[in-house]
């Protein structure tokens, strides 16, 4: 495995970051145990979760990733510092009207939730999981600052944070001299770039922020498993896929076969691999819901594209006409 500095910080981060949105619900807790366990062994220290993973679920009432992490990291006797732990606030946690945001209120009870859930002292990236336009930039960074200060949190980073709005907190933490965003975590992979690579990317670069891009196989979508013949099967999550089944997508899965074969790899290893190629990118976060999946996310690590392949790839999913 490889690891690589969190932006300009000195924490070292695995190549691929494991995420655990699928803990509690599409995978039973003895198979995320599993899941986790394989990743370590494999190398992965990084583990992505969120308080809110996954409150959407009947019968979830949040926290309940980051309670498997914990009792897993428990029971496998795994040693606190071989790891990277990063989780998310904002989401609403309760019926209350504090509940929710980034209020220093709201982020002082949420992170001694997650520090219980996760039976740890302190949280090694701690991400704003989407801004909250309702509470002062200032307030939310005082408060994160405070948390950096007192040990309980290490890095802070965000998610989903339009351009102009990361740069307004960037501002923020230089002027009053608080803890600053280190990481970004955005929605991005071949499919979905116009979002990141429009004004995100540049800001991360000319500020040195790590970037963990999120659905990097767009939902399954980039394994290969929906094609023009097949319709997609009638679930929650395969509704969410019936706006990338269009023609141009479908056409770089024939792109992508073509190269996947060349390297005797797979689909889903083509599309990690592109993510893996660019050095602004950090880490992608993968989500396995079963071993197979994450032995094949494993994978994409060995798979170096030329350069001609990535610029096919860069052509087939050009938005910059759009």
């Amino acid at each position: 495995m490889e690891y690589r500095n969190l932006g300009k910080t000195g924490l070292k981060v695995s190549r691929l970051c494991l995420g655990t949105m699928q803990f509690g619900w599409s995978a039973d807790e003895a198979l995320s145990h599993r899941i986790l366990s394989a990743a370590y062994q494999a190398g992965i220290n990084f583990l992505d979760t969120a308080d809110i993973y996954s409150r959407w679920v009947p019968g979830n009432p949040g926290g309940v990733s980051e309670e498997i992490i914990g009792r897993w990291m428990k029971a496998a006797g795994i040693p606190r510092q071989q790891l990277v732990i990063a989780t998310k606030v904002r989401g609403r946690m309760g019926d209350g009207p504090n509940d929710e945001g980034l209020s220093r209120a709201h982020i002082m009870q949420a992170v001694e939730a997650s520090l219980r859930r996760l039976q740890t002292d302190y949280i090694d990236l701690y991400q704003t999981h989407w801004p909250d336009e309702n509470t002062p930039i200032e307030e939310t960074l005082r408060a994160l600052d405070d948390l950096v200060r007192q040990g309980k949190v290490r890095y802070i980073g965000a998610s989903n944070y339009q351009a102009w709005e990361l740069m307004q907190a960037l501002w923020a933490s230089d002027k009053h001299n608080l803890a600053r965003y280190d990481c970004l975590q955005p929605h991005y992979n071949l499919i979905h770039r116009a979002e990141f690579e429009r004004e995100l990317a540049a800001v991360c670069k000319t500020y040195g922020l790590g970037v963990i891009p999120y659905s990097p196989l767009a939902g399954g979508f980039l394994t290969g498993k929906y094609r023009r013949e097949n319709t997609t099967p009638d679930s929650v999550r395969a509704k969410g896929l019936q706006r990338v089944c269009i023609e141009k997508n479908f056409a770089l899965l024939d792109v992508m076969d073509g190269i996947a074969q060349a390297h005797g790899a797979s689909v889903s290893q083509v599309a990690l691999a592109w993510l893996l190629a660019d050095p602004l990118i950090t880490s992608p976060i993968i989500g396995p819901n079963r071993l197979e999946q994450l032995t094949d996310n494993l994978g994409a690590l060995d798979v170096r594209l030329t350069d001609e392949e990535r610029e096919r790839l860069n052509q087939a999913t050009d938005w910059r006409g759009e």
